[in-house]
């Protein structure tokens, strides 16, 4: 099938310079195009974005509904495995349906009932130090819904090396938390933006923290999570309001409780080439 019928194309597509909104497109972003923040002009910008996601489950699943319906024009998903019964609890773009596709081709089928305007990349494989540079090609912002500590330091790396935003996110059974790391840019003063070591210099010890699959989750956190996630997104694409940079947003289900906790950068880091 070509991108045209169908916006899950495999590897790297042909990523080219986004017509202007069209009247249907109009109609649909309406109430975008009427806020100050957004207006024609952001929603433009969000049209233009390309922005990968790795995950595409419990927090992947509303990042890329949310973003889809938002109007990015291209969507990247990087994930490696497939739908099972016990994710439909919580990774909600997929269904009783789709039990045993791969979640990339379960959500780009979700998606382009969503949105037909949106391109779709599928990469059927893992995120990691090897395959970053590759999968990070053509894209403008990174967006980490994974769920080991592996994947989270590769993305920043990676990230930081392409130098791009990067919107991160974790959920453990009520808990969650997300921040917006760019320490390739210096805040107002000159100070340089923390990275992600600046903040968990290092992952714990295996088997320190349990797995979902472990200690469990409610499934309606990570709506809330990736909700947020991709809004810090749609904020990074349109310059609207002020991204989590340099703040880790913490969220406890349970008593409904927001905090924010501020971070720096703490040790000096070999400049980026480029």
């Amino acid at each position: 099938m070509t991108e045209a019928a169908f916006p899950g194309v495999r590897g790297h597509a042909k990523i080219g310079a986004m017509e202007p909104l069209g009247p249907d497109e109009i109609a649909r972003y309406h109430r975008h195009i009427l806020l100050p923040e957004i207006g024609g002009a952001g929603q433009q910008k969000l049209k233009a974005a390309r922005v990968l996601v790795i995950g595409a489950g419990g927090l992947g699943a509303p990042i890329l509904q949310y973003l889809a319906a938002a109007g990015v024009g291209t969507l990247g998903i990087v994930d490696d495995d497939r739908v099972s019964l016990a994710n439909l609890q919580r990774q909600v773009i997929h269904d009783s349906g789709t039990i045993g596709e791969l979640k990339t081709e379960s959500a780009a089928l979700a998606i382009a009932r969503l949105n037909p305007h949106v391109r779709l990349i599928r990469f059927e494989e893992r995120f990691c130090g090897d395959t970053a540079r590759r999968q990070l090609s053509g894209f403008d912002l990174l967006i980490d819904g994974s769920d080991n500590f592996d994947t989270r330091y590769a993305a920043a790396d990676a990230a930081e090396e392409a130098r791009i935003p990067l919107v991160t996110g974790a959920v453990g059974r009520f808990d969650g938390s997300l921040t917006v790391l760019k320490p390739y840019e210096s805040a107002e003063g000159g100070t340089p933006n923390p990275g992600y070591r600046d903040l968990f210099p290092e992952a714990p010890p295996a088997g320190v923290i349990p797995s979902c699959a472990e200690a469990g989750i409610i499934g309606a956190l990570t709506g809330v999570i990736g909700t947020m996630m991709a809004m810090e997104a749609i904020k990074l694409v349109t310059g609207a309001g002020e991204p989590l940079v340099g703040r880790l947003l913490l969220y406890d289900a349970l008593s409904a409780r927001f905090d924010t906790v501020r971070y720096r950068r703490r040790r000096p880091r070999q400049r980026q080439a480029g």
